[in-house]
């Protein structure tokens, strides 16, 4: 049972009674530091940002002001800056 349920030596599992039934549930554990990565709307930025890597919706810059002016929209972002080619 425990290799079916992929239960081992340290693994943490929520017990609980139903009737006269003792029920043991695997737990998946997240350090509370990086609980905000698995949160749904985070996941959701991610499978975006996934796709836009994908379908080649990226920009690099030759400076970290030439990003900067391009974030503010003022006149100095370099317009032959290079776009990031589709990876295959």
């Amino acid at each position: 049972m425990r290799k079916k349920l992929g239960i081992t030596e340290g693994s943490i599992v929520m017990s609980k009674v139903v009737d006269d039934t003792i029920v043991l549930i695997p737990q998946e554990t997240v350090d509370r530091d990086q609980a905000w990565f698995w949160k749904d709307r985070w996941q959701r930025l991610e499978a975006e940002a996934g796709r836009d890597i994908t379908e080649g919706r990226t920009k690099t810059f030759e400076t970290v002001e030439d990003l900067f002016h391009e974030i503010d929209g003022t006149a100095q972002a370099d317009p032959d800056r290079t776009v990031q080619k589709k990876r295959s």
